[in-house]
């Protein structure tokens, strides 16, 4: 099927990755933002879907173009063969032994191109006793320890969307196994297979939280730690309008600004770290929080090293001046989307191509990838 073109030489191609060539059979979640991550660095991903009967598509990611291809038929799977062929990285999501069971699993691919990394995205991972079921973010971090550990005493655990899962011990790890798996073949000439499992990931991320509970700095206890809204001086309070203020004043000095900044004389407060007095501490600071707007707390610690922010809704970040003065944010066909990050200083990414329209004719993107 024809459709829109998609230039190598397109602003989208710019970046550290340009010249990396990555497919990527359609999934959701961790799988398709690791290719959306690898595509705003500059690589050129071609994303594999499923066709359907009236052309159109039934997502429209940033940043990459896609192909119509139904891996269960042998023309379908000769298509993503010849795709396999040319290409650096390979990405799937499904679940373990899908592909083997389309012709399109590590093995096959190896033979026709053995320098291919072949990166498989699960949340599970390909082995273990939960390997073959079903799950999502929420069940990956529920039995890692870590969404137990969110949240504030006496009350259940907190959900931090799917960013720790999906995103934070998914896709992020998918990418780092791909880089270094794309820099160890500059020696060996070789592809591999990269087992990107999210509770591996999770696990990975909490390594802090491990280690100052094995020296006794971390309780099992949600809500009673440093970093866990346990601490008056790491928590969010309530302003006079319903709006929120976070406070972060961890180290002594930055503790010493907010409580000054806050209208308070250290010398009358209790010790920081005297956790006998937090309670007394909270409601203190909660108290004065609620006496003023967030407006008017936010121009009282607004560039100073108090470390007390706006609690803002995604609407009103996209105002917020930081952001704007870097450009931490665009827009792509009317929708407002987070600029690529990392940023480089020789190697610039350009500005991801906006989400396609149309498939594209595989022929011409073999005919690019020669």
């Amino acid at each position: 099927m024809s459709g829109e073109t998609y230039s190598a030489a397109s602003d989208a191609f710019q970046g550290p990755l340009a010249g990396t060539r990555v497919v990527e059979l359609a999934g959701m979640g961790p799988g398709p933002h690791a290719a959306m991550l690898l595509a705003d660095l500059g690589a050129d991903v071609v994303r594999v879907q499923r066709p359907r009967a009236d052309g159109g598509l039934d997502q429209r990611p940033r940043g990459r173009r896609i192909i119509d291809a139904d891996l269960k038929v042998p023309v379908g799977r000769a298509a993503v063969l010849s795709l396999v062929t040319r290409a650096d990285v390979l990405i799937e999501g499904f679940r373990p032994g899908v592909t083997e069971r389309l012709g399109l699993g590590p093995a096959d691919c190896e033979a026709v191109n053995p320098a291919l990394v072949y990166a498989r995205m699960t949340g599970w991972g390909q082995d273990g006793p939960l390997a073959s079921t079903a799950g999502h973010d929420i069940n990956y971090i529920s039995i890692t320890g870590v969404l137990d550990a969110i949240g504030r005493e006496g009350h259940p655990p907190t959900i931090p969307l799917n960013l720790v899962g999906d995103f934070g011990g998914g896709s992020m790890y998918l990418v780092l196994g791909v880089l270094a798996a794309l820099i160890e073949r500059q020696r060996s000439g070789r592809g591999q297979v990269i087992d990107a499992a999210i509770v591996d990931g999770v696990g990975s991320l909490a390594h802090m939280i491990w280690a100052m509970r094995g020296d006794g700095r971390w309780s099992d206890r949600r809500g009673t730690n440093r970093l866990d809204s346990g601490a008056p001086f790491y928590d969010v309070y309530a302003t006079s309008d319903g709006g929120y203020m976070a406070v972060g004043a961890l180290e002594p000095r930055f503790y010493a600004e907010f409580v000054t900044r806050f209208g308070l004389d250290p010398a009358t407060l209790p010790p920081q770290q005297d956790r006998a007095h937090w309670p007394m501490l909270r409601e203190l600071f909660a108290r004065t929080f609620a006496s003023r707007t967030r407006a008017e707390w936010t121009e009282v610690f607004e560039g100073t090293d108090a470390c007390t922010t706006p609690v803002l809704s995604f609407e009103e970040a996209a105002g917020h001046p930081h952001l704007a003065a870097r450009a931490a944010l665009i827009d792509l066909d009317g929708v407002t989307q987070p600029a690529p990050a990392p940023r480089f200083s020789r190697t610039p990414a350009g500005t991801p191509g906006a989400p396609p329209r149309a498939p594209v004719d595989i022929g011409d993107v073999l005919a690019e990838w020669t």
